[in-house]
């Protein structure tokens, strides 16, 4: 083995070890009631609030990319899942049931059938249905013909926003009336693509099964495990590798999903990845290899460490 190669394995190696020991301790800490949950994210919880701070958090993950920033922005936040004007194909005939679908409904705001619309909807509460796991709406829309692969602006269906909320029993519904598996939004993101950003590994598994493709590619040029490896879902990433998935393929920078494990410290997919074939030797547009980046962490880490100033403490008389 390359001497580069296997110091950087080495490296990683040390990781590894380290982040499992605090890892274990933080389950230690959590058994005694020593860790506490985040007072918003309990807030949330007693009032049964969906979490955008899971997108917030992807997206504060991928700014570290250096290009394409804005591109990139608009990838990962789906902003305005609730409030963008539907697009969607027209019903075609004069169905009294395709008119009935695409039929705004006004109820009273405290009706509890304003909450669960048990009639025909639009399709933009079908689509708000389908991101806050409303499956009775999402029924009620598709039994009176409603098209499955209704989407918004950026071409966003409800199946793209079930995925990436993990609503697996709308996932299925969705697949079992004809939705589209590989329907791509305006940036060409999958399912799949939201399901591996949201680390939904039954969602998944189950597009999966309906004949996902493993390999697709965004406008950036990430596939699933680019975008599974980014968010640090380790799960997702064994499964995809588990499955085939090219383990080097190059995004449109030409990093790899190891390129991106070890640009974000994901050091247990860093030596997952090796273990199954990654190739550390990998070079993107800018010439650097996993191994390089590697490398120039420990360079970069020991020269600020040598240029911390000793600290000084103040006495009083």
């Amino acid at each position: 083995m390359d001497h580069d190669v296997q110091r950087a394995t080495n490296l990683v190696e040390k990781k590894v070890e380290q982040e499992e020991k605090n890892e274990k301790v933080r389950g230690q800490l959590w058994k005694q009631g020593l860790m506490k949950m985040d007072t918003q994210e309990l807030k949330n919880e007693k009032m049964n609030v969906s979490k955008p701070n899971e997108i917030t958090k992807i997206q504060a993950q991928e700014r570290v990319r250096k290009t394409s920033s804005d591109l990139r922005r608009e990838i990962i936040l789906p902003a305005g899942w609730s409030s963008l004007p539907p697009c969607f194909p027209k019903p075609s005939g004069n169905s009294r049931s395709s008119s009935l679908a695409f039929r705004p409904v006004s109820l009273p705001q405290n009706c509890p059938a304003a909450r669960e619309q048990m009639g025909p909807v639009e399709v933009s509460v079908f689509l708000q249905a389908a991101v806050q796991g409303k499956i009775k709406v999402v029924e009620n829309f598709l039994e009176n013909g409603g098209n499955p692969d209704s989407c918004d602006e950026f071409r966003r269906t409800a199946l793209h926003r079930a995925s990436l909320e993990g609503h697996y029993d709308i996932v299925q519904k969705l697949l079992d009336q004809g939705a589209d598996v590989n329907f791509r939004d305006r940036l060409d993101c999958s399912a799949l693509h939201w399901a591996c950003r949201g680390g939904r590994l039954e969602v998944v598994k189950i597009l999966q099964s309906r004949g996902a493709d493993l390999n697709v590619k965004d406008k950036l040029m990430s596939t699933p495990l680019h975008v599974a490896t980014r968010t640090g879902h380790y799960h997702v990433v064994e499964h995809l590798i588990s499955s085939g998935i090219k383990i080097n393929s190059k995004d449109r920078e030409g990093d790899t999903a190891l390129h991106d494990a070890v640009r974000l410290n994901r050091y247990r997919i860093v030596k997952m990845l090796t273990l199954h074939g990654a190739d550390m030797k990998a070079r993107n547009i800018e010439g650097k290899t996993p191994t390089d980046l590697v490398l120039q962490w420990q360079f970069d880490t020991k020269d600020a460490l040598e240029r911390l100033e000793p600290r000084t403490y103040c006495t009083q008389e």
